[in-house]
């Protein structure tokens, strides 16, 4: 896929289901930055086609903006397999948007469960074998 993809409350998740590695841009049209980043955004989406690049426009989407606790715009989001292993605001500089690609391409994503799986293990919730309440 190599153009970007407009992301609703309608399409969210079914495109972050169905694809191991997506980039969100959190932007709206009156921010003049989101501007100055998106042709480094799409220039970066032609350059990866077997990646997904998609868009939030957060005046449409106030619920997706609200449901990522997104604060300033632009915001730059990788989730891979499910799981947000990078969020960002401001406009990233192109070499800064590449290298942030490669990151998050090099990630053992097995390892990343592992650390968020031990991380909830520590805050006592979000584990299948959480203690009995006492019912």
């Amino acid at each position: 896929m190599s153009s970007t993809v407009e992301l609703t409350k309608e399409n969210f998740d079914q495109l972050v289901t169905e694809n191991e590695f997506v980039l969100i841009d959190f932007w709206a049209s009156w921010c003049g930055p989101c501007r100055q980043f998106a042709p480094v955004y799409d220039k970066a989406a032609a350059e990866n086609p077997d990646l997904v690049f998609g868009k939030v426009d957060t005046e449409a989407q106030p619920e997706l903006a609200a449901a990522f606790n997104i604060q300033s715009i632009p915001t730059l989001m990788i989730v891979r397999d499910q799981v947000a292993v990078f969020a960002q605001p401001g406009a990233l500089p192109e070499a800064a948007l590449t290298d942030v690609i490669g990151q998050a391409r090099k990630l053992d994503m097995d390892e990343v469960r592992k650390s968020i799986a031990e991380q909830q293990a520590a805050q006592g919730g979000g584990t299948a074998d959480a203690p009995d309440r006492g019912e």
